[in-house]
């Protein structure tokens, strides 16, 4: 745990009781503060009192007297499409509004510091897609290179439940733009930033101001590394600014497709092959085509930040180019979950949009496509640019017959459910081909979240495949 300092004898609000919310409780209580905890939910509320912390109905109009701070969990609105309750009172009486990744950058360096050999760094990674992979990949890199090093954020363990780093030790982060739009301190080491697509624009109020929740992470930041994807105008926007000219190598820019060579640092993936060049010069290369946790464009787009991250800190290209061989990637996430008589199966189920579906089909060249649930707006409409690789699709949940009609002449089947669709897909397809579950929708009409609809394909595969 990360005790937080700052509020000794102090009363701070915590809003949400989830795993950040009840965290965060036990840093502040740790810290020597006083938490007040309130969620709407009541077995949120029951967790919280088996853990003996006093309970504080914060919507009261009195709640916030006295309070030091008031923090949020990110799943709570705080500014757009319109503030909660609580947070719009504590704005109203001028109450500092912060989150747990603030906290955190205020709380992580201590003292015994000094007398480390090694400081300890921060690696925090923001973007659209490709978030959770890179961040996984940088801290597998950094086991296999013999670094200490502890992964949290809006992956794995909260930010304050981690344990004090060691002599040496680099913490990597995946942060959400909820997190980085909201937090009072941010001072990363280095800051990735992967790429951009529209997501959570009620949040933000629009594209503008999800890019700039993003930005601050680099602006406010201050990182002495920035790792920018440039793929999108975006990142070239972010990229400049962060930078004093062509030159400036404080900036390391990333790119899957394109050949940076103008720069003092890139990194970029073309044809299959990573290459980083420096003032002019190619410095090393990596075949990609081969690392099997790393299917794809996009993966090698997630390749090119995690390798430019580590190469930041001084790792070796032949330590990074061994761990992402031996990296197997995240589950629901481009995941090979099984094969047989050469048919592959994966397992996409994050690909809940157009955007992160579209980069799924692009990755394999033969594919019996598992889509469908809860489509979003406009469907799979966009997607059709890229149905050159489908052989046939198998439509389930929800949206299976709207997505039906917009699939033009793409061979399919409307199965309803994930068990025919696994079971068609397996019977019909050939040596080399994919059956690929990137749904390009959302999983509630029929599963709790996407996780589960994964699970129920791997399980569903895994059955197949035994008998």
């Amino acid at each position: 745990m990360i005790p937080v300092i700052g509020y000794k004898d102090q009363k701070v609000a915590v809003l949400g009781l989830g795993r950040s919310g009840l965290a965060t409780a036990r840093a502040l209580a740790a810290g020597g503060a006083s938490p007040l905890l309130w969620d709407d939910s009541p077995e949120a509320r029951a967790r919280a009192e088996a853990e003996g912390f006093t309970l504080t109905d914060l919507s009261r109009h009195a709640a916030l007297d006295g309070v030091a701070a008031l923090i949020v969990s990110p799943g709570i609105p705080h500014l757009y499409p319109a503030p909660n309750r609580v947070i719009d009172r504590a704005l109203d009486l001028g109450v500092p509004v912060d989150n747990d990744i603030g906290l955190f950058f205020q709380s992580f360096a201590r003292p015994e510091w000094d007398n480390m050999d090694t400081t300890p760094r921060v690696i925090a990674v923001t973007g659209s897609n490709g978030k959770s992979t890179t961040t996984a990949l940088i801290h597998h890199i950094l086991q296999v290179a013999g670094r200490p090093t502890q992964m949290a954020g809006n992956i794995g363990t909260g930010v304050l439940s981690i344990t004090p780093a060691q002599d040496g030790e680099v913490v990597v982060l995946e942060l959400s733009s909820y997190q980085t739009e909201l937090a009072r301190a941010l001072t990363p080491d280095i800051a990735v930033f992967t790429n951009l697509s529209p997501d959570h624009l009620d949040r933000h109020n629009g594209m503008g101001g999800y890019f700039a929740a993003k930005r601050r992470l680099f602006a406010e930041g201050g990182p002495d590394r920035a790792v920018v994807g440039v793929d999108e105008v975006e990142g070239r926007f972010l990229a400049n600014q962060m930078g004093q000219g062509p030159g400036d190598d404080r900036v390391i820019r990333i790119s899957s497709g394109q050949k940076l060579e103008g720069f003092g640092w890139s990194v970029f993936a073309r044809k299959g092959f990573l290459a980083e060049w420096r003032k002019g010069r190619q410095m090393a290369a990596i075949d990609l085509r081969a690392v099997a946790g790393l299917p794809g464009a996009h993966n090698h787009q997630n390749a090119c930040a995690a390798y430019a991250a580590t190469r930041a800190l001084g790792i070796a290209p032949r330590l990074i180019e061994q761990a992402f061989h031996s990296f197997a990637g995240l589950p629901h996430r481009s995941q090979l979950v099984g094969e047989k008589d050469g048919v592959r199966f994966i397992n996409d189920s994050k690909a809940t949009n157009v955007d992160s579906a579209a980069k799924a089909l692009q990755a394999f060249p033969k594919i019996r496509w598992i889509a469908g649930g809860l489509g979003k707006d406009g469907g799979i409409a966009a997607l059709q640019p890229f149905l050159g690789s489908v052989v046939k699709a198998y439509l389930i949940g929800h949206s299976a017959r709207d997505f039906a009609l917009q699939l033009g002449d793409t061979p399919h089947e409307i199965c309803e459910t994930m068990d025919r669709a696994v079971a068609r897909a397996a019977a019909e397809a050939q040596a080399d081909e994919v059956v690929l579950l990137a749904p390009a929708a959302a999983s509630f009409d029929q599963y709790p979240n996407f996780e589960k609809r994964g699970e129920d394909f791997t399980a569903r595969v895994a059955a197949l495949i035994s008998r």
